[in-house]
């Protein structure tokens, strides 16, 4: 049984199709990275495996527990830690308050480790935190009691560079635990120094759901090169070339500046290429935000 079960999860507003027919599994032990842009349905995702929300059709399970079962899911909430992805705390409490209160329902063994790395000021009231200290106040009860489960909306929201330098460090010693994580992003960068697998979700359907490292194999490799003479888009036009751009050399130099994707073996491209007279050659693992851009696209995963 995986800890995340997903079977043709849907979900209406309306007219609205926030969620079409999802289906995946999350599992044990891995952190699982959910993409999308802002209103492509990670959201209402997560509040539906939380039993927030009930689904129009589908279901899912967390822990095996079935989010259509109440009962079932919130005994199974014991165990599983969660960050929406803006925290809506009481703002007269304090934070230590805030813990306190948590605490008492689902125990804080971890709270005096999670505070030295997360530091929210808490004997302050809520109302007086920073963006980033409310943050980390969240960070610290999605934790604090352990669960074998973890799910994070957005969970570097508002953080520093080095709290989210931490925050991933302590992610990867989590995973090593054997903790569970599903976290959704639109920060792919950071989503690829800590998950094991993605999935892309686009206009309410999963696009693809696979190892992050296989995912970048398949959507190839990024190439800039320079030339010290004319070129356009159909000198390098072959199977695999995709997203040609060129920069005509100004004045007299003549050089030629030229981006574009790449999939497949590489040794075809530079022959091809090795007839022109070039200046510099890259060939460079693909950003994953230009991978992801071309799921969201559709060019790529029907």
């Amino acid at each position: 049984m995986a800890p995340v079960e997903v079977e043709g999860l849907t979900k209406h507003y309306g007219d609205v199709v926030a969620n079409d027919a999802l289906s995946f599994e999350v599992e044990a032990g891995e952190v699982f990275g959910y993409l999308g842009p802002n209103g492509a349905g990670k959201t209402t995702t997560i509040r539906t495996l939380m039993g927030f929300q009930s689904p129009t059709a589908g279901t899912a399970r967390l822990l095996g527990a079935d989010v259509r079962d109440e009962g079932a899911h919130i005994e199974a909430r014991r165990r599983i830690g969660y960050l929406p992805e803006s925290p809506a705390f009481d703002e007269s409490a304090t934070g230590r308050e805030l813990l306190d209160l948590h605490a008492a329902v689902k125990g804080d063994e971890r709270r005096d480790e999670l505070l030295e790395l997360f530091s929210p000021p808490l004997d302050r009231p809520i109302r007086e935190y920073s963006t980033g200290n409310v943050q980390m106040l969240g960070l610290v009860q999605a934790f604090m009691h352990d669960p074998d489960l973890v799910v994070m909306d957005e969970p570097t929201s508002g953080l520093d560079p080095l709290k989210v330098q931490q925050f991933n460090e302590f992610l990867r010693g989590e995973q090593r635990a054997g903790t569970t994580v599903f976290m959704s992003s639109h920060q792919l960068s950071e989503v690829r120094r800590v998950c094991d697998r993605v999935g892309v979700i686009r206009e309410a359907e999963l696009v693809t759901t696979e190892r992050v490292d296989a995912l970048l194999r398949r959507s190839g490799k990024f190439v800039r090169l320079r030339a010290a003479e004319p070129l356009d888009a159909g000198d390098v036009a072959m199977d695999g070339v995709h997203d040609v751009q060129v920069r005509p050399g100004d004045g007299d130099d003549g050089v030629t500046e030229m981006t574009f994707t790449y999939t497949g073996d590489v040794n075809p491209l530079v022959e091809r290429v090795a007839g022109y007279d070039l200046l510099d050659l890259d060939v460079e693992e693909a950003p994953l935000e230009e991978v992801f851009m071309r799921f969201y696209g559709g060019e790529a995963g029907a």
